[in-house]
């Protein structure tokens, strides 16, 4: 019993001093538009009227509201966002629902979210102009069967940040 008990304490003990790994996992995205992307982007912002600030790795955003909250940490952290994406013709491709939020740690979206959301603290608004290899690339994005993004597609996203954890 008493090589037991003496067992249980220094289990106790160097259970304790473990370190725990709360790493995500997630690595900073090193992705820029090639310059052909940048320009078409560009080319398809003049064409509709949008004037926007260039990010050094190739999308465009406009900040709407800065939001006064937390900001973002790093890709680990947690994120409740309402959004909509839409292509530039204006059709809706996703969006949250009205009044329902999103959750999802930043490193699990696409590169130019990544970089853009972080721009913005809690409570802050963006839009988002995104060449397609900071976004789905040359992989065609199906929901349940039919294709809901073309392969190549140059996107906008307006994103609302609701809270940062």
């Amino acid at each position: 019993m008493k090589i037991f008990l003496i067992f249980l304490v220094a289990i106790f003990f160097t259970t304790g001093c473990v370190k725990k790994d709360n790493t995500c996992g997630y690595a900073d995205s090193a992705a820029v538009a090639p310059a052909a992307e940048v320009q078409q982007l560009r080319d398809s912002m003049s064409l509709y009227g949008i004037t926007a600030t260039p990010h050094p790795s190739g999308f465009f955003y406009k900040i709407n509201a800065q939001g006064s909250g937390t900001s973002v940490a790093n890709l680990c952290t947690n994120i409740t966002v309402m959004y909509k994406g839409k292509f530039f013709d204006g059709r809706v491709f996703d969006s949250s629902k009205t009044g329902e939020v999103q959750n999802f740690q930043l490193g699990q979206v696409i590169a130019a979210w990544q970089k853009g959301v972080p721009l913005v603290s809690k409570g802050g608004d963006i839009d988002l102009y995104i060449p397609p290899s900071l976004a789905y690339g040359a992989d065609p994005v199906p929901r349940s069967g039919p294709v809901v993004i073309p392969a190549n597609s140059y996107l906008m996203f307006n994103v609302h940040i609701v809270d940062i954890q």
